[in-house]
């Protein structure tokens, strides 16, 4: 059962960014924006209330170039990680705060707001994570079968039960379904935990890590959001995270 601490947590966000992608390498240099993709995620992070520092983890001296150009804290880890999570945990494991929020280095739409919620869920609720998640709408019906697209089911509590690339719940209707953001916020030795197990059978299974932390008996908060927050996986989203940028009114941070 969930329990309420309201226990005021420190936080720290830890962005991982490695310089090879399949499908957009070098992607956190791109800078048809005028500034590199990676400067405008940590310039969102930097919006949060709540974060009392923020770093950037990489084992690529190009990418540690440019954040230092920035202004931004970087971290060199090792280049073995077989995730970013395992990237975040190395940093986390030096590290004092409370909380660690693992914001992806290709999602410079996150919410910052949203952030700080992650960091009060588990101040009010006391889960070992929180995570976000978004309403499908009637026009994304196409989503509850696309195995890109994660969905989550939750207790009207917010505690979550599954997430799967395949329609959870059963059925075609997007009404009652919900997108998984990958945003997380772990408390620090829920994090260590995590990235010291070895990966389970429905992780396998379905690609996606966070069922390790359900298989472990960790608790995971979802805290619902309407917001986007769209990564960057291939030229064409790049495309059009540009042409949003230079739509009038539009804020590139």
């Amino acid at each position: 059962m969930t329990t309420s601490s309201h226990q005021k947590l420190t936080a720290a966000a830890v962005i991982p960014v490695r310089w090879a992608s399949s499908r957009l390498p070098g992607k956190p240099l791109l800078s048809q924006t005028g500034k590199p993709l990676i400067q405008h995620v940590w310039e969102r992070v930097c919006r949060a209330d709540r974060l009392d520092e923020i770093l950037i983890a990489t084992d690529d001296e190009r990418i540690q170039q440019a954040v230092e150009g920035f202004g931004g804290r970087c971290v060199m880890t090792r280049d073995d990680h077989p995730s970013g999570t395992d990237r975040v945990a190395e940093v986390a494991a030096g590290l004092k705060a409370d909380v660690i929020i693992n914001v992806q280095g290709d999602e410079p739409e996150v919410d910052p707001h949203d952030l700080d919620r992650l960091i009060e869920r588990l101040e009010a609720n006391g889960e070992d994570i929180a995570t976000l998640a978004r309403p499908l709408r009637a026009e994304e019906s196409s989503l509850l079968l696309d195995p890109h697209a994660v969905k989550a089911v939750f207790t009207h509590q917010g505690r979550a039960l599954y997430f799967s690339r395949s329609p959870i719940p059963h059925g075609d209707d997007p009404d009652g379904a919900w997108l998984h953001l990958g945003v997380y916020a772990f408390r620090r030795k829920a994090l260590l935990a995590f990235a010291a197990a070895q990966p389970t059978a429905l992780e396998k299974r379905e690609s996606l890590e966070q069922l390790r932390a359900l298989d472990l008996g960790q608790t995971i908060g979802v805290v619902l959001t309407e917001n986007d927050a769209l990564g960057i996986d291939t030229a064409d989203d790049y495309a059009r995270f540009v042409q949003h940028c230079a739509e009038p009114g539009a804020t590139s941070s």
